[in-house]
């Protein structure tokens, strides 16, 4: 089936979602993990190892064809529909699954790398309440740099980290910052982490960021 034929809604429908760390109905915090572009469920998730931390379920969404969307972040938006939309429905259908074994948004974290990571700052910013946390690891809100935004919600003290690379190839950095400008005008309380000549990666001080910011879920 072509990704038209699919339709504006389904083009990442029927994809596994997995999951590792504490079986979520033990569970009272869940961390929703989306890869990058040509990635897997399955590397993302690998991450929770280095995480390390316990009484906590990390769910990791596939995308259709490895991509959440074809186009870089940067085009316009219309150009990388109709498989941004669907994106988005994914993350709406897990969080609402996390809803119905009693893990609400506000014990929630979404982070992601690269194109997961644009995703989930996307959805942040679109559908804006509160969130147990964002993680936005080298990625910036969807879109041409003068397209209008029409974002909702409020994120309400929302903890939001992003990290970057001052010369990271395909994420500039003041898209970086514009994320955080948005995110900060839609209540986030945002901390931006620019890291020297790194490569198209994720570091260790990034991963500690996310840990520290699991680990304020559980103990509140």
């Amino acid at each position: 089936m072509s990704e038209t034929q699919r339709g504006k809604d389904h083009i990442h429908e029927g994809q596994p979602v997995l999951a590792a760390g504490m079986p979520l109905e033990q569970s009272r915090v869940a961390v929703v993990m989306l890869h990058g572009r040509g990635a897997s469920a399955d590397s993302i998730l690998s991450l929770h190892r280095e995480l390390d931390v316990s009484r906590v379920t990390y769910l990791a969404p596939q995308a259709h064809s490895s991509s959440w969307y074809p186009q870089r972040f940067l085009a316009p938006t219309a150009s990388n529909e109709p498989w941004i939309t669907s994106a988005l429905n994914v993350i709406s259908q897990v969080l609402r699954h996390l809803e119905t074994v009693g893990i609400d948004a506000e014990r929630t974290i979404l982070m992601g790398f690269s194109q997961g990571a644009c995703l989930a700052l996307e959805y942040a910013a679109r559908y804006g309440r509160r969130y147990g946390g964002i993680a936005g690891l080298s990625g910036g809100l969807i879109g041409a740099d003068d397209e209008p935004r029409q974002d909702s919600g409020h994120l309400e003290g929302t903890p939001v980290f992003l990290g970057c690379s001052d010369v990271d190839f395909h994420i500039p950095m003041q898209r970086v910052e514009h994320a955080g400008r948005v995110l900060q005008e839609r209540g986030a309380q945002v901390t931006i982490q620019f890291y020297p000549r790194m490569g198209h990666t994720i570091n260790h001080d990034e991963i500690d960021a996310v840990r520290a910011m699991i680990a304020a879920l559980i103990h509140a």
